[in-house]
């Protein structure tokens, strides 16, 4: 047990996480009511180097993304049968919401593993999370049309 303590430690450290020592977490837990949760959100923060993975290496967030996307759709179909996927992926209400999420899958993973480019890997990026969002809505009833409406209210530049 106490290998894995020693472990857990040292992940902490190459992450860049504050390890504390038995004697402070003890004392903080005495101390504060709300020790838990406290404990709990510094564990949850990214620090700066993490947060901007993004901006720093595209390319790397990129790949992590796109895999991260093809197993949500692999859960899924684990969840309720390929079969079903399938043909609700390829209901005519969301045919072209999963084409599009799709081609910006492949593209995504395109830019960044053969073209290697970053600003291209990031633009791909954000065209896969909009085609993520475009998709999602489409299996809850009426909400992509209240998203267009907002949008175009949001937008709309006659006074």
């Amino acid at each position: 047990m106490e290998k894995m303590n020693r472990a857990f430690e040292k992940a902490k450290k190459m992450v860049g996480m504050e390890v504390e020592d038995e004697q402070q977490t003890a004392a903080l837990e005495e101390s504060n009511p709300f020790a838990f949760m406290d404990e709990f959100n510094q564990n949850c923060t990214l620090s700066t180097k993490q947060s901007m993975l993004v901006f720093f290496n595209p390319i790397k967030f990129g790949i992590a993304f796109t895999l991260g996307n093809l197993l949500s759709l692999g859960s899924t179909a684990f969840l309720i049968g390929p079969k079903r996927q399938l043909t609700m992926m390829l209901d005519p209400v969301r045919i072209y919401a999963t084409a599009i999420y799709l081609a910006s899958m492949i593209i995504a993973l395109f830019c960044a593993l053969y073209v290697r480019n970053k600003l291209l890997t990031l633009l791909a990026i954000i065209l896969e999370f909009g085609a993520l969002i475009w998709y999602s809505l489409s299996y809850i009833p009426f909400a992509r049309t209240m998203v267009s409406k907002i949008m175009g209210a949001c937008f709309d530049t006659d006074f």
